[in-house]
C-alpha cells in the first residue's frame, strides 16, 4: 500500500471527521484522480517536440500519455483542427498516491524561489490546479538531457463539496500552501 494511502486512512479520515462532523468515513472527501497535462504548441512546427514531451511525461507519471488534438483551427498560432497539440495523463489509485508523494516531497522543494502554493487556485467545487514552469523539478528528468523546457498543469480532482474542505485535505497530504 502506498504510504500516503495509509496516512489517509489512519490520520486524515479521523481528523476530517472530527473537524467537519462527518457521520460516516465514506462521507470524508478524498482525491479521486490527478490529471497532468502539457500543451505542446511547438509540436505544430516540429513533431520532435511532441516525442520529447511524451517521453518526459511518461517518465514523470509512469503512465503513457494520451495525445490531445486541436479542436479548432487558429490561424494566428498556425494550428489546424486535428493537429497534435497536447498530452495528458489521468492518475488514479496507487500511481496517484505515489505521484502526490513525489510531487510534495521531491519536486516542489526543488522549485526556485518557492514561496508556497496559491490557496486561491480552487475552482469552487473542491478541485485544485497548479502549474509547473518546467519539467526538470522532477527527479526522473535529467536536466543535462533536456532539449526544451516544458511546463505542465496538475489538477487534483476531489470529492469535497467546498474549497475549504479540499484545501484542508490537500494540506494534510503535505501540500505547502501559502498562508
Amino acid at each position: 500500500m502506498a504510504r500516503l494511502k495509509d496516512l489517509y486512512k489512519s490520520k486524515i479520515v479521523p481528523s476530517l471527521r472530527e473537524r467537519y462532523g462527518y457521520k460516516s468515513p465514506m462521507a470524508v472527501p478524498k482525491i479521486q484522480k490527478i490529471v497532468v497535462s502539457m500543451g505542446v504548441g511547438k509540436a505544430v512546427q516540429d513533431k520532435k517536440f511532441l516525442e520529447i514531451a511524451l517521453q518526459d511525461l511518461m517518465m514523470i507519471t509512469a503512465q503513457k500519455p494520451l495525445v490531445i488534438r486541436a479542436k479548432k483551427s487558429v490561424s494566428n498560432f498556425k494550428v489546424r483542427q486535428g493537429d497534435q497539440t497536447g498530452l495528458k495523463v489521468t492518475l488514479r489509485g496507487q500511481r496517484m498516491y505515489e505521484f502526490i508523494d513525489r510531487l510534495v516531497n521531491l519536486a516542489i522543494p526543488r522549485v526556485k524561489d518557492f514561496r508556497g502554493l496559491s490557496p486561491r487556485s480552487f475552482d469552487g467545487r473542491g478541485n485544485y490546479s497548479l502549474g509547473m514552469n518546467e519539467q526538470t523539478v522532477f527527479p526522473e528528468i535529467d536536466p543535462a538531457k533536456v532539449q526544451a523546457l516544458q511546463g505542465m498543469d496538475i489538477t487534483f480532482v476531489t470529492t469535497a463539496d467546498t474549497d475549504d474542505e479540499a484545501r484542508e485535505l490537500l494540506r494534510m497530504f503535505g501540500m505547502p500552501f501559502r498562508e
